[in-house]
């Protein structure tokens, strides 16, 4: 046992709870404790160890281990440490907040005493934590809303979603221990919200983990299965790396700078999306790795030696043109630095090469982390924009949870293009943004009164879309308002916010005189307004709300002598037919007794509820076996879907109140549906007869259509099967991938 471990023990015996607390920590806990002090030696003095130690010790008498959620135990935070530390790049402040935030919660330790006793600002992310533990508290996976509240701590000291992605990244690495029914959420939590937010925060290594460990608990098989095949061509893989990199190593040398070089595989989740998107076979794709060049050089000499080894990778190796990425020049919002090129390598086959110098690719693998390490440095990274245009939707009350996060994502995943004022300076708008967002983007004002712009000299309207170099100039006039279609035509979240902000202001003016004009012509003919009857009325004419109804007055579509008739007559007695009217508790158990006599492969939605009307969903279909859930469709009733259909986490991040649980029950019996099979194949003769034969042969599975497409040598085909159920399913793809000649086989 190291000395560390020895004077550990040494403090703790002095108090009278040893013989707990040494009960209590596990073995696992005492080797990350070490491992965490180890690494960081000068994180932490003597004097604040001996703080920690003791503070951890009171922690393990006062809030044992036993019955705590997965994720709040004292290992998890002291596994969250290693994360914000070695991941992210963040220092002793997260470490602290990570360590002592829920002590603070309840009450046993407070902020003044930790940053007291660390000599260490703490209180912006410790208060940021908090709010998000509350949220956590009510629901372990965020919906929209809440994620949007996360937010508004996020806004106030970035560290704390830092600090959440972290937290995330740990629960995902020990996903197996949580309940069956919590676990799908989350893994498709981290693929829908945290996966992105790491990428936009440059943490590529976070976001890559966080997709290929979602993907390995919502789609086991095919996780696997690319995995495996990984792994098979490891060595080959290897090889070819090795004769890519060996001759340009010395080529290199010449250049006279320390570097690295290195092979790097892509995820399982990119293959996998490559394969969905191309609509083509793992064995199809080309580009499975990169090779990463890394300069260890001063920051004033690291686009030249940049610049230097692509000169010698493109004489090597014959590079593709339309595949050149200069993020040097120019980096990414995020940050992201580096200069990639894709060449055509020994066998012939492509290789994306990519070239940066140690504080770019640190700034890579650790986002904002490493801006702040290399703070001295002036970044074109434009981060402090991006923030400042979140707090901005987040300013908005009237955006609601799903256009909040429609204008997260869109912010998230566009890329850029570069526009001047006359003046020269220079503006970077999303790709696909039109002369309206550039006038919304200098100032709110000049947006709202914009009737076009001149762009290299020539009058454009506003819907002119902007290409990167124009020099555009904003045209005004004073009579000039927003209007709805213009939502249409801009696609940043600025001006999108800015327009619902000015026609909530048009819409409420336009109340106030829609009420004003009913108050007074109802005066005029005595009759007493009942706001109450206004409502109901409103709603009797199909508006949404009552702000609605009085516009439609203000804007004279309707008549008020239509609307006074209709007011008077809320109040006349209707005719109601005689219907049968049943009790809510006959009525489920009325269901289950039919159900009892019926088909026996129903499904049962939501607590043991069967005989429900319901239709399976197109995008996924699901069939008898398949995990489901029910999602209550706004006209469809409830559409059922797959757990891993692609829709799932969209679904469930925006509309996680209309999710039902559903699963099959007793046995599928007289019940086909139809299952859509993609098969890759070597384009043999007599391989088609053979997949139609061994399908014939079978006595509950039918072939309902195919198509055939040949290429290259290679076939691939689309078989519509019917099948009783998923076990039918699986025996039919095990025999199929057993025919000669046939490669794989997938469920669409």
């Amino acid at each position: 046992m190291s000395y560390l471990c020895t004077l550990i023990q040494k403090k703790i015996s002095e108090t009278k709870n040893f013989r707990l607390f040494t009960l209590k920590m596990s073995i696992s806990f005492r080797t990350q404790y070490n491992k965490l002090i180890h690494l960081y030696p000068t994180l932490f003095n003597y004097g604040e160890r001996k703080e920690i130690r003791a503070i951890l010790a009171k922690y393990f008498v006062k809030y044992p281990l036993e019955g705590t959620l997965p994720g709040h135990t004292i290992l998890d935070k002291i596994e969250i440490s290693e994360i914000v530390l070695n991941e992210i790049g963040l220092g002793k402040a997260a470490v602290l907040s990570v360590l002592f935030h829920e002590l603070v919660e309840k009450k046993a330790l407070t902020v003044a005493e930790i940053e007291k006793k660390f000599n260490t600002q703490v209180s912006s992310i410790i208060n940021g934590m908090m709010r998000v533990e509350e949220l956590y508290a009510r629901n372990a996976s965020l919906e929209t809303e809440n994620f949007r509240k996360l937010f508004l701590t996020f806004a106030e000291d970035v560290r704390v979603i830092l600090i959440i992605i972290a937290e995330h990244l740990q629960i995902m690495r020990k996903l197996d221990v949580y309940p069956e029914d919590k676990r799908q959420n989350i893994a498709r939590e981290a693929s829908f919200l945290y996966a992105p937010l790491a990428h936009r925060m440059g943490l590529y290594v976070v976001k890559t983990e966080l997709e290929d460990l979602s993907l390995k608990h919502t789609n086991r098989e095919i996780y696997r299965e690319i995995a495996h095949k990984l792994n098979d061509t490891k060595r080959s893989r290897d090889q070819f790396i090795s004769d890519f990199i060996t001759p340009l190593k010395e080529k290199l040398k010449d250049i006279g700078c320390e570097f690295s070089i290195k092979g790097r595989t892509k995820s399982i989740n990119s293959i996998y999306s490559k394969i969905k998107k191309q609509n083509t076979a793992f064995e199809n794709i080309y580009d499975l790795f990169a090779i990463r060049i890394i300069f260890d050089v001063p920051l004033e000499k690291e686009k030249a030696a940049c610049w230097q080894a692509y000169s010698i990778v493109a004489d090597m190796y014959q590079p593709n043109p339309k595949r050149l990425r200069d993020w040097l020049s120019i980096p990414k919002t995020n940050g992201y630095e580096s200069l990639h090129t894709t060449v055509l390598g020994p066998e012939g086959k492509w290789v994306e090469v990519q070239i940066r110098s140690v504080r770019m690719d640190e700034v890579a693998e650790k986002g904002l982390a490493a801006h702040w390490k290399y703070k001295g440095i002036k970044s074109e990274s434009g981060m402090d924009e991006w923030l400042k245009s979140i707090r901005e939707i987040l300013e908005n009350p009237e955006l609601n949870a799903v256009d909040f996060m429609d204008e997260f994502k869109l912010n998230l995943y566009d890329k850029e293009v570069f526009v001047f004022t006359p003046n020269g300076d220079l503006h970077k708008l999303p790709k696909g943004a039109t002369a309206l967002d550039f006038a919304f983007s200098i100032h709110s004002g000049l947006g709202s009164k914009c009737v076009g712009a001149k762009v290299n000299g020539k009058n454009m309207p506003i819907k002119y879309v902007l290409n990167n170099g124009d020099q555009v100039e904003v045209l005004t006039s004073p009579t000039q308002k927003p209007n709805p279609a213009w939502l249409n035509v801009v696609t940043t979240s600025r001006a999108k916010t800015k327009i619902r902000q000015a026609l909530k202001e048009v819409e409420f003016k336009d109340a106030e005189i829609g009420r004003e004009t009913i108050i007074r012509r109802f005066k005029n003919w005595k009759i007493d307004l009942d706001d109450g009857k206004i409502s109901r009325l409103a709603k009797k004419k199909g508006y949404k709300t009552v702000s609605d109804f009085y516009q439609e007055i203000a804007h004279e579509k309707l008549d008020m002598h239509v609307v006074r008739d209709l007011y008077v007559d809320l109040d006349k007695p209707t005719v109601i037919e005689q219907t049968d009217i049943r009790r809510a508790d006959s009525f489920s158990k009325d269901l289950q007794q039919a159900d009892s006599v019926g088909k026996s492969d129903a499904l049962v939605i939501g607590e043991d509820l069967k005989g429900v009307d319901f239709k399976l969903a197109k995008c996924c279909n699901p069939i008898f076996g398949d995990d489901v859930f029910g999602f209550v469709s706004v006209v469809g009733g409830i559409k059922i879907h797959k757990t891993d259909c692609s829709n799932a986490p969209q679904m469930i991040a925006r509309f996680g109140y209309r999710i039902v649980k559903a699963r099959w029950s007793g046995k599928s019996v007289g019940s086909q549906y139809p299952i859509t099979l993609r098969i890759v194949g070597h384009d043999d003769i007599g391989i088609v007869t053979n997949i139609t034969s061994l399908i014939s042969k079978e006595k509950n599975i039918s072939l309902r259509s195919i198509s055939i497409d040949s290429n290259a040598g290679l076939f691939q085909g689309n078989l519509t099967i019917m099948v009783n159920d998923t076990n039918e399913l699986e025996g039919i793809v095990k025999k199929l991938r057993l025919v000669k000649g046939v490669k794989s086989v997938t469920r669409n």
